[in-house]
């Protein structure tokens, strides 16, 4: 029986941040993790992060991942693939199951980092090939380059739905709906309305009534649902799709600690059952510590945080750092995880309907409803604000833990302050030189540069673009509003690209003066053939 200081189960962003922290102290680490490679969902996420930069904001996941990989393996982690945990028992016994064998592994201390497993909902036909998870689909597109299907229905709004339905569009399918059985869009209104405005409509207390088809998925029909998410008769609506993306939740993977007989409870506001854990992740048994959504389902950049912590607590634990060392580094990550629990979106408000603003501001309900904030809404945001010459216009309408804007402008004419999830400010005296830096690095591509008066008649809008083609200059089409529905004509003056933008071109329209506040997106006209 092989013997560790510490067994890490899990390679995704909790586990290896685990490893990582751990090895830092001269901990003897080795991960096991089913999959033929490291990194988890970090791999999947081609998005840019929230948070400050402590947390990675603006970074791509997959990059964060990369970087993970590369710190383990300088520190000397051993990462063992396709190798699957079956077993956790008595005296820290490991049992995996690598090849065709069984194997037992002995360790001194354990971090499970598990994470979570894809809820599913059952509607007539859901067995059907054509139905998937939105997991399954960002897997299908961001490592293996399939495109999951031609014309996809997205059910569940929340932060995974939103996000893989934008990611959906970005690899050329088409996404005819949003549906979600709530009342209100479950993730945050960035995400919701950056899908919004390249024409996805939103069908809130809606949900799937059957998925049509023999023996693959050919249509969906979809109807409204009461406040007991019951079926209104006569609200039935048709689509024809060949893919049913799910996007319900997720669920902790927490059998290990079953085995072990480490004590679990039911929580519904952590996504199901998860072990009971101390400030240090570490569960009911000395020496075995729980880190990222096998303890409860939040966000990556949060699971990466728990998994430092346990990994530093698990170093304490064996000896290999002092008290000293273990009270400063896990204060300082515990600074860094109480920021991203902050907002409307903190676990404390998980269920709650959040009317207001830290400032006071009443929450669009065209945003909680449609998925965009109604152009009549916009006036009371801070940082939509008329100025004569170029400036930012800032659509950020929630509080969320994010401040890219902040640290990034040159002339830091953006400011969010000390609080990670106050709503950003433009500044009376800001000197906007158009840079598009902002527009680039705001991971809900919320921020705009609106030239109101850039020459008789007209108005310049300039936006965040992550679609294929890029527009070129020159290019004519149509300026598409919050819904994604036209609002004007409108022409390319201007496409950049550079190395700081990291993959996000920011595109300038020429659209009318009165547009102003109104176009969001482009849409280029149809290529004619030429007699």
């Amino acid at each position: 029986m092989k013997r560790y200081d510490l067994i890490v189960v899990g390679a995704g962003p909790a586990g290896m941040s685990a490893a990582i922290e751990a090895a830092k102290h001269g901990v003897h680490v080795v991960v096991f993790d089913e999959n033929a490679r490291p990194g988890g969902q970090l791999f999947k996420q081609i998005h840019k992060f929230f948070g400050s930069k402590e947390h990675r904001a603006k970074v791509r996941g997959f990059v964060i991942g990369q970087e993970l990989l590369d710190e383990a393996a300088r520190l000397g982690v051993e990462v063992e693939l396709d190798s699957t945990v079956i077993g956790l028992y008595q005296d820290k016994e490991v049992v995996v199951r690598q090849g065709g064998e069984v194997n037992h592994y002995k360790g001194d201390a354990i971090v499970v980092a598990t994470g979570a497993a894809e809820n599913m909902v059952t509607f007539e036909g859901w067995t059907l090939p054509g139905v998937i998870g939105a997991g399954a689909a960002q897997t299908m597109m961001n490592l293996h380059g399939v495109m999951p299907g031609k014309r996809v229905l997205m059910l569940g709004t929340g932060n995974v739905g939103l996000v893989v339905s934008y990611q959906l569009k970005q690899a050329g399918c088409d996404v005819v709906a949003l549906v979600d059985a709530a009342p209100h869009v479950g993730g945050y209104g960035v995400h919701a309305a950056k899908v919004a405005r390249t024409g996805v409509p939103f069908y809130l207390s809606h949900t799937i009534k059957k998925a049509e088809g023999t023996d693959h998925v050919t249509g969906v029909t979809i109807a409204q649902v009461d406040s007991h998410f019951q079926f209104v008769s006569g609200t039935e609506k048709h689509f024809d799709v060949d893919t049913i993306c799910v996007a319900v939740g997720l669920s902790p993977m927490s059998q290990l600690f079953k085995m072990d007989g480490c004590k679990v409870v039911d929580d519904r506001k952590k996504g199901g059952q998860v072990p009971v854990v101390d400030d240090l992740g570490q569960t009911s048994i000395p020496g075995i510590f729980a880190a990222g959504d096998v303890s409860g389902i939040e966000e990556a950049s949060s699971a990466m945080i728990e998994g430092r912590i346990s990994g530093l607590a698990a170093a304490y634990y064996l000896g290999f750092a002092t008290e000293d060392e273990a009270r400063a580094g896990v204060g300082d990550n515990e600074r860094a995880l109480d920021g991203l629990r902050q907002g409307m979106f903190a676990p404390k408000n998980r269920g709650k309907k959040v009317e207001k603003t830290e400032e006071g501001i009443p929450v669009s309900q065209s945003l909680l409803e449609r998925g965009y904030v109604a152009d009549s809404e916009i006036e009371r945001f801070p940082g939509v604000t008329h100025r004569v010459g170029i400036h930012p216009v800032i659509e950020c309408t929630q509080n969320i833990p994010c401040n890219p804007c902040q640290d990034v402008c040159p002339k830091h004419c953006i400011k969010v302050g000390s609080h990670i999830t106050a709503l950003p400010q433009l500044e009376p005296d800001a000197n906007c030189i158009g840079c598009g830096l902002c527009v680039a690095s705001c991971p809900g591509q919320a921020i705009f540069l609106v030239d109101e008066k850039s020459e008789p008649g007209y108005a310049e809008v300039t936006f965040p673009y992550e679609f294929l083609p890029l527009p070129q200059k020159g290019d004519r089409g149509q300026a598409l509003g919050r819904d994604g529905n036209p609002v004007c004509e409108s022409e390319v003056v201007g496409v950049k690209r550079t190395k700081a933008f990291d993959h996000t071109a920011i595109v300038t329209v020429r659209v009318p003066e009165d547009m102003a506040m109104r176009a969001r997106f482009f849409k280029a006209a149809p290529a004619t053939d030429e007699a």
